[in-house]
């Protein structure tokens, strides 16, 4: 769809992947399932940190097929998950082994759960596929519980991103949707800064998320155009591109 912010997103794909989204190697879902191998172990360490024993309600916002709503509540978080596309939370519900997580089909722009519903939100690869970011990040404020965390990961907006999450990626991995992701829906990190802010989140930190260059995997996947299963990401301190974060409700 035509987009104020510059470009158009493309998000009509996920609903055709069905279960290539737990198996596609030809297709930039690969990709996704790698960030998420890194990005689950950081999300559920830092919520133990921060409630130890205590019951965690955890809801994750654009959960597609349930790749972190499922690992939460293999570790015992009782979890809920929304996303638009029925079809892949279809997928989602046929992947949790623990058949305990709610997936419901939702607008992350008008969440239906009542103020200080969960101790847990997350957005991940989720704030640049939509048009107006600052409404999910104030209605993630709203349902969170006073001093709850809000775990997210997403792009800056710079010529970096735009040459290797864009361009890298439609150069590099085969069936990259056209469209798949817009410069001008990336999001700088003060920016996202100021959006938690003005919704009575405190940011905790950044940390940059990058490809592993230096294994046979990254090289493969530059000449066959396919992400093996083990292809994998880094966290860094550098956050021009790809970044993920941490924000907390404050009391």
């Amino acid at each position: 769809m035509a987009s104020p912010r510059g470009g158009k997103v493309n998000n009509d794909f996920y609903d055709l992947y069905g279960e290539r989204w737990y198996t596609a190697q030809d297709d930039p879902v690969g990709l996704l399932r790698a960030e998420n191998r890194a990005l689950h172990p950081w999300v559920v360490a830092e919520i133990r940190r921060a409630y130890q024993a205590k019951a965690i309600r955890a809801l994750d916002v654009g959960c597609g097929a349930g790749f972190l709503a499922n690992e939460l509540a293999r570790n015992g978080f009782k979890v809920t998950g929304i996303d638009a596309s029925e079809r892949s939370l279809e997928v989602a519900r046929r992947h949790d082994r623990t058949g305990s997580v709610e997936y419901r089909s939702g607008d992350a722009l008008g969440l239906v759960f009542p103020d200080k519903s969960f101790e847990v939100v997350c957005a991940m690869d989720f704030l640049e596929h939509i048009e107006q970011p600052a409404q999910v990040v104030s209605e993630a404020a709203r349902v969170l519980a006073p001093g709850g965390l809000f775990f997210f990961h997403t792009f800056n907006r710079n010529f970096l991103s735009w040459l290797v999450v864009i361009k890298g990626v439609e150069w590099f991995v085969k069936n990259t949707p056209q469209d798949m992701h817009c410069l001008g829906h990336f999001i700088k990190p003060k920016e996202l800064g100021r959006m938690c802010e003005r919704a009575g989140l405190r940011i905790e930190y950044f940390r940059g998320m990058a490809p592993v260059v230096w294994k046979s995997a990254f090289w493969r996947m530059v000449l066959t155009g396919r992400v093996s299963d083990d292809f994998t990401f880094t966290f860094s301190r550098f956050i021009m591109a790809g970044y993920a974060g941490l924000a907390v409700k404050v009391a």
